[in-house]
């Protein structure tokens, strides 16, 4: 299958079978998502989803977290992974809504990299999320689950490289949903340790099973002979 082929037969298929599909994180706001984005790097949106509510409810704007402090904040997101490395670039990037941004989520990814605790993937999914730019974040699910398909090639070896070859191949008006779409199914589906091959409706155009059909046959047929034993 050529890579426009398969490019085209992706964008089919998730169209048609998940034509809404929106990150997992819980907000209600432009700066709620942020914080939410911040806080979930290298943390799952379950874990993030349980801290929020309190943090949303006692730290509403930018102006709580620039008149803040490190003990007052902590507690709140003790919980997520490196909570004082968060805790401090939630206190910097408050501080630097108000002074710099009157306050605003920037709209752009330049201006959003200047913020504390905001790299290229988060600034990607603010911009895309809330206002349909197409910007593709780049996370461990959209980087193993494109490869994987055969999207983008093997030998590619960072995000940033990842990122600009499906934006080159994928439909501008359908690039803010094909990140949804990669790490959904990379979360539900393609899992990193055992994709769920058998349960997977896009086999047919996946390199990964194209490559390993066979074995995952055998391996599909030894598990369940063990278990009707």
């Amino acid at each position: 299958m050529l890579k426009k082929e398969r490019y085209k037969a992706f964008v089919e298929h998730f169209s048609k079978n998940m034509p809404v599909a929106e990150t997992e994180l819980k907000f209600e706001s432009t700066f709620q998502l942020l914080l939410a984005v911040v806080l979930s790097a290298q943390c799952t949106d379950k874990r993030i989803n349980m801290v929020t509510p309190a943090l949303f409810r006692d730290f509403p704007s930018p102006e709580h977290l620039a008149t803040s402090n490190f003990d007052e904040l902590f507690p709140y997101i003790k919980t997520v992974s490196y909570p004082n490395n968060k805790t401090k670039h939630l206190l910097g990037l408050g501080k630097m809504l108000v002074e710099d941004f009157n306050s605003e989520v920037p709209d752009t990814v330049n201006e959003l990299i200047k913020l504390p605790g905001v790299g290229r993937k988060t600034a990607n999914v603010i911009t895309s999320v809330v206002w349909n730019q197409p910007n593709m974040a780049v996370d461990t699910h959209v980087f193993r689950v494109s490869k994987r398909l055969g999207l983008v090639a093997q030998k590619v070896k960072t995000p940033l490289e990842v990122e600009k070859d499906l934006i080159k191949h994928l439909p501008k008006e359908v690039i803010h949903k094909a990140h949804h779409w990669l790490i959904l199914h990379g979360r539900y589906v393609c899992l990193a340790r055992k994709p769920k091959c058998n349960e997977c409706t896009i086999t047919a155009i996946c390199r990964y099973y194209e490559k390993n059909q066979d074995k995952i046959a055998f391996e599909e047929g030894f598990n369940k002979k063990t278990s009707a034993k």
